[in-house]
């Protein structure tokens, strides 16, 4: 597999970053986790506007998904060819109102579903392409979910936003690479079920004995190279923190 991140900050867009976004790619099929501020832009430096193959969305908070919106009309306004065809999306409940509703007028209630195949999330285990997709919902206040994608012997996970929960842990056990959120500084802020730290996401690596830790999701307002110290000293493996176009093949 093949993962480049598009985009990387929590929140809303930095200076350096768009929002979360990470492109997967597997025996020429393109799979998106998360389409957040700016990342329409950004994903177009790595792959052409219709290329992709499948998209999932971990959570409906606009720094996860608000960039979908402008997908739509990239695909349903198409002036070549017409119309896109319709492409796996696959989120959690009401993902198709929530981003008819974000959009506004649209021509009518069913247009984004001519371009996109919404399909809902669950607990469980699926297929995309020749990827093996598993998925659990996690620690967050609205319906969240994070991954586990492998593909011939390799795993990645992708934690979404989260607070510390047994549901991550479980997924990224054994994986190659946890691309995992740190919004939070340790010993700063302590909200339930909202984030992760970096120390925090340094546990979790360390307990799923993960083969390496890639801090994701770091707000503007927070120092990544504190969360990046408090993960070092409780994982012993490579860790670093997610910068836009970095690539990880494994």
């Amino acid at each position: 597999m093949k993962l480049t991140v598009v985009g990387c900050s929590g929140s809303f867009p930095s200076t350096e970053s768009a929002c979360s976004s990470y492109l997967v790619e597997a025996d020429g099929f393109r799979l998106l986790l998360d389409m957040g501020n700016g990342a329409l832009g950004e994903l177009q430096r790595h792959v052409g506007l219709y290329d992709l193959d499948a998209i999932l969305l971990s959570h409906l908070h606009p720094d996860h998904c608000i960039d979908m919106c402008g997908y739509f009309v990239a695909r349903y306004y198409r002036h070549e060819g017409g119309r896109a065809e319709a492409i796996p999306v696959y989120g959690p409940r009401d993902t198709e109102h929530r981003l008819a509703t974000a959009y506004g007028d649209v021509p009518d209630e069913s247009c984004m579903s001519e371009v996109f195949d919404f399909r809902t999330l669950a607990p469980g285990t699926f297929s995309v392409g020749p990827l093996t997709i598993r998925t659990d919902r996690v620690r967050h206040p609205v319906e969240a979910f994070a991954f586990r994608v492998e593909h011939d012997g390799s795993a990645l996970v992708y934690s979404g936003d989260t607070g510390p929960c047994e549901e991550l842990h479980e997924l990224a056990a054994g994986a190659d690479l946890l691309l995992c959120e740190a919004s939070f500084t340790h010993g700063k802020e302590d909200i339930p079920d909202l984030h992760l730290n970096g120390r925090e996401a340094g546990e979790h690596a360390a307990r799923a004995g993960a083969g390496r830790l890639v801090l994701t999701h770091i707000p503007p307002w927070t120092d990544p190279l504190t969360n990046l110290r408090d993960a070092r000293a409780v994982y012993d493996g490579p860790v670093e923190l997610a910068r836009a176009g970095a690539v990880y093949e494994f």
